[in-house]
């Protein structure tokens, strides 16, 4: 193929879908993408003042001070606690503070668990205290606890291999890391997996990939039908000792104990604050995070920060005095550890409108140094938001990864609508995450200034530009 016909082809190809709506009309014509390239180029200049503002002006570290504040004095917030909604209360009055527009509160119901005292000491073949953490909606134990015998397994093919062995012990999964999306099917599926074949209880090696000791909690599942046992995720260290132990043919057993309790839903609130467009107000770019956390450490970047980057974007473009041609809108999610609970039902209210957003962003991977963004979207919608992040070239944060989404923006890209997620260190964020080590002292305040940078930038360019990404 020549160049002239490659560059021909490829142009065609990148058409975008159509000129300031989501639905083609009969509009005029359409931009080419070389018309669009151009276009973004010409916001450099924002770009750079952007940047500025947020790593070197008097926005700098101003997300992260935002962000302690709030949790030093709310601290952990989880799904239908009182931090939580002492918190929402809180945004609510920050993001009117801030001078942000149309700021209100959406009313969603969200779960209520509560994990009240838990322990687990192991009785044979020594005594030994071990640190745990219930898994969110696990049923407690009776008062007296569960006494049993420990069946240790690698996997759920090993488990029901030895399904004949399990009836009435506590199994341990002992499950190796194999990046998170892998392995965290045991800590969702594990109680359901060994009550199937009998178990009284299960116990979870913690869902990480670095371990000083400490058990990291998450959302785990019901089947109908499946007796509900309790469930708890144990040390990294723990598990494994008791694989040693189980390899070498000492028994082992186990007292748990948990005063874990699932409550009737209760009301709370998605945030919802925004930058009016100023030519298709109608038309939305949601950049969003979530505001509950887990019941440990402070939930400072699970997802504290990801939702303290989102508001620091519209700060930063306020700060500016830039107003987008579409609608800016920040959601802080509530329930998103949950399962996205809060986020469902906000697209379930305003799917009728799906037509007007052009892009969805979440941001829920930690804060650490930003290495990109991650996108899902058309090659047309690609090869704009390459463009875009080639604006961020002075900071070197400039790639374009696959597989962009988050739990609270997957409903609008299952539909079809673009969308984005902020990418860095994922092996630091799963060496904190619903851990007692989830503080602020895991977060560095330069780093969250250029992941606010990078998330204004895409976020404001994106619904200035003249036409709407395509589908």
């Amino acid at each position: 193929m020549t160049p002239f016909i490659f560059l021909f082809v490829a142009v065609l190809h990148l058409l975008p879908s159509c000129p300031g709506r989501a639905v083609c009309e009969d509009v005029g014509p359409l931009k080419t993408f070389i018309e669009i390239k151009e276009e973004i180029a010409g916001y450099k200049d924002i770009a750079k003042d952007i940047v500025d503002l947020a790593l070197y002006g008097k926005a700098q570290n101003r997300s992260y001070e935002r962000l302690a504040l709030l949790v030093d004095t709310v601290g952990p917030r989880l799904s239908g606690s009182r931090n939580l909604e002492k918190a929402i209360q809180i945004m609510y009055q920050n993001l009117i503070d801030d001078g942000l527009e149309n700021v209100h509160l959406e009313p969603v119901k969200v779960p209520h668990w509560e994990r009240g005292q838990e322990s687990a000491v192991m009785l044979k073949p020594r005594n030994h205290t071990m640190a745990i953490l219930g898994l969110g909606s696990s049923v407690g134990t009776p008062p007296e606890g569960i006494t049993a015998e420990v069946l240790v397994v690698s996997s759920f093919d090993e488990l029901h291999r030895r399904a004949s062995e399990a009836t009435g012990k506590i199994v341990v999964y002992n499950q190796p890391y194999k990046g998170y999306g892998e392995t965290v099917q045991y800590r969702v599926q594990g109680a359901v997996e060994a009550a199937k074949v009998g178990a009284v209880a299960s116990l979870i090696r913690s869902v990480a990939s670095f371990s000083i000791y400490s058990p990291h909690t998450g959302i785990q599942y019901y089947q109908d039908g499946v007796p509900q046992i309790p469930t708890a995720c144990i040390t990294v260290e723990d598990a494994e000792m008791m694989a040693r132990m189980a390899s070498r043919g000492t028994k082992i057993v186990v007292q748990l104990k948990m005063e874990a309790k699932n409550y009737p839903d209760i009301d709370s609130f998605n945030t919802v604050a925004e930058i009016t467009g100023s030519k298709y107000p109608e038309q939305v770019v949601l950049i969003s995070g979530h505001l509950d956390s887990w019941d440990v450490g402070q939930g400072a970047l699970d997802d504290g920060s990801g939702a303290f980057v989102s508001w620091e974007a519209l700060s930063l473009i306020k700060d500016l005095g830039l107003r987008p041609k579409r609608t800016l809108r920040l959601v802080l999610w509530t329930a998103e550890e949950q399962g996205g609970v809060g986020s469902l039902q906000y697209y379930q209210q305003h799917k009728v409108n799906i037509s007007n957003v052009s892009l969805v962003m979440e941001s829920d991977e930690g804060n650490f140094m930003p290495t990109g963004l991650a996108f899902t979207g058309s090659d047309k919608a690609r090869a704009i938001i390459k463009e875009v992040m080639n604006l961020l070239q002075p900071i070197n944060i400039t790639q374009v990864f696959e597989h962009g989404g988050g739990t609270d923006i997957s409903y609008w890209i299952q539909a079809g609508i673009p969308g984005a997620n902020l990418m860095d260190d994922l092996k630091q964020y799963f060496s904190f995450h619903h851990s007692q080590g989830d503080t602020m002292t895991a977060l560095n305040p330069i780093e969250m200034n250029y992941s606010a940078a990078v998330w204004a930038v895409v976020s404001y360019v994106i619904a200035d530009l003249d036409e709407m990404l395509p589908r």
